[in-house]
């Protein structure tokens, strides 16, 4: 095995996969480089044995071509099986293993991959959207809001290399900060009684937002999904832009609040299938000044911290070719 790369010891391939509830993204990892990335739907499999060898087979390569697999799973990942909570797949680890005759399947949390990913992306793959200066030796912070909130973080080894924590900072309480806020706040509340942030800050919760906003100044709505609130918005809806700015700043809130807990001063990576769809627009917003204004110690603390947009197109398969190789580094 090789202990510096994510390797099969043939030629060089380990397979990584990102598994939702609807698609299994599969892709062969070498060098630090993505290749042969597929996209299949997972009604299509009885089960994600018969995902991968059918992409083997798509891709041209055997099956005894791989025995290192990483995959990113939607949900709590542990020690045994893995059910998946929006389709019908299990993975049973042992059984995997020996019908794939694998050396190593890694299971890890998708969100975590996300992590992963901002601990070895190139700047081209980075957008700063906030200045300052990442400290050495701190945590790094990645949020994204997408079909949920993400949280999580990135720890520095003594040795080396970075640990993921997964947290579940997505339901932690939504910060208010003004009248507005407030007024929204009690309208969600009367709906869904605990209000987390990831009731306003996901694809739904972009949609409860616009909804309430419309509910609270007695507009009538004019979308029904997160894509059309962002189509208006980019089109010159006024109202549209006004529930999206409004989005950031609150984004802003939370990403500020996550920061001071878990002393992120390495910086802040925003991911998720919203803010890099819009990241013009996210540039113009309000989210650099709202990140740090709040009482005289916390502003100064959070002067310094930068912030980045993820732009790779396929963080969560990059991040879990990074988990595979750390866990095979840590191996040997």
């Amino acid at each position: 095995m090789n202990s510096n790369n994510a390797q099969s010891s043939s030629n060089g391939f380990a397979l990584v996969g990102d598994i939702g509830g609807t698609n299994a993204r599969f892709a062969l990892w070498r060098g630090e480089v993505l290749e042969s990335i597929q996209v299949l739907a997972c009604a299509d499999y009885p089960r994600p044995e018969d995902a991968v060898r059918d992409y083997l087979q798509r891709v041209g390569q055997p099956l005894s071509a791989i025995d290192n697999v990483c995959l990113a799973c939607a949900g709590p990942v542990g020690a045994g099986d893995f059910k998946f909570t929006n389709n019908h797949w299990v993975i049973q680890r042992d059984a995997f293993r020996a019908e794939l005759g694998l050396s190593h399947l890694l299971l890890v949390n998708d969100f975590s991959t996300m992590a992963w990913a901002a601990s070895r992306l190139s700047e081209e793959h980075l957008v700063q959207v906030r200045p300052g200066k990442a400290l050495e030796g701190r945590a790094k912070l990645i949020i994204g809001p997408g079909t949920g909130l993400g949280v999580g973080s990135l720890m520095p080894l003594p040795g080396g290399g970075w640990e993921v924590l997964p947290c579940e900072g997505g339901h932690v309480d939504l910060p208010v900060t003004c009248e507005r806020d407030f007024a929204l706040w009690q309208l969600l509340r009367e709906k869904y009684g605990h209000v987390s942030a990831e009731r306003v800050l996901s694809g739904s919760g972009l949609e409860n937002l616009y909804r309430m906003s419309c509910q609270l100044d007695g507009v009538e709505p004019k979308c029904a999904t997160a894509a059309e609130i962002g189509e208006r918005a980019m089109a010159g809806d006024a109202y549209a832009d006004a529930v999206l700015e409004h989005f950031f700043v609150w984004l802003a809130r939370v990403a500020g609040n996550a920061v001071l807990t878990v002393g992120a001063l390495g910086g802040v990576y925003i991911t998720g299938g919203i803010v890099p769809r819009f990241l013009e627009r996210f540039q113009r917003s309000g989210f650099a000044e709202a990140f740090r204004t709040r009482g005289k110690t916390s502003g100064p603390y959070l002067d310094p911290v930068p912030v980045w947009v993820m732009t790779a197109e396929h963080p969560g398969l990059f991040g879990a070719g990074v988990a595979l190789e750390q866990a095979l580094r840590n191996e040997g």
